[in-house]
């Protein structure tokens, strides 16, 4: 059952962990199967090094497993939740990468402070509010998607391909599973980036002129980044 699905999200799992996203078994990768609305999902706990695509989980959009002898991630309920709010969302990484996961630790927004960033996210990468402790003790990863998407509000989600977790880590999406890990890349470099440069007393955003001509340079209707398919 959705073999090419399978093999896709298990090779974004591999690629999370080939491009420093992640230690042990510190992420997980999921995506959806747009006609039955199913979704794959890495199984929780295991080894990067010992699995294979057999091993990932086939689960239904509330939950319960379609095909799959292991457990799917602990973070299931959070991808759940997200697929069922957003449509155009076709795979998400959870990573604990160390330069968005310090940015979430902290609480704060990574704001739009230069033209890489503007290349990638349409304005700041956002932040969550802290979970309550009601939250906490009940539907905890259930209530994780619905702070994120609380922290996301009316934007489109393909405009602001992730959301950082208070106090917990980085959420990204994309169109497909190879799109998910190219955000899931590029917030931890533009995470980096400006770390340093909040270190080096920087922290004003670039002018909103710069971040409307570098974001749409590259998406929407109107990109003119890269090369153009000729019929």
């Amino acid at each position: 059952m959705l073999g090419d699905l399978k093999a896709s999200v298990f090779k974004a799992n591999l690629d999370i962990r080939n491009e420093g996203l992640v230690v042990h078994t510190w992420g997980n990768v999921s995506g959806r199967d747009k006609e039955s609305g199913l979704i794959v999902i890495k199984p929780s706990g295991i080894s990067y090094a010992s699995m294979r695509p057999s091993d990932m989980v086939v689960i239904d959009p509330e939950g319960k497993i379609v095909e799959g002898k292991l457990r799917p991630s602990t973070d299931a309920p959070t991808h759940i939740f997200l697929y069922n709010r957003f449509s155009s969302i076709g795979s998400i990484v959870h990573t604990h990468s160390s330069y968005a996961t310090a940015w979430a630790q902290a609480g704060k927004d990574i704001p739009p402070l230069g033209t890489t960033h503007a290349d990638h996210f349409y304005g700041e990468v956002p932040c969550t509010r802290e979970l309550m402790n009601e939250e906490i003790k009940k539907d905890y990863e259930l209530n994780t998607g619905k702070i994120i998407a609380e922290r996301l509000g009316t934007s489109d989600p393909l405009a602001v391909p992730a959301v950082l977790v208070n106090g917990h880590g980085p959420f990204c999406w994309g169109l497909d599973a190879e799109d998910a890990v190219y955000n899931a890349v590029a917030l931890e470099e533009i995470a980096r980036i400006a770390f340093y440069t909040v270190l080096l007393e920087k922290q004003d955003s670039i002018n909103r002129e710069l971040i409307e001509k570098h974001f749409h340079r590259k998406h929407g209707k109107k990109a003119y980044y890269g090369q153009f398919k000729t019929k």
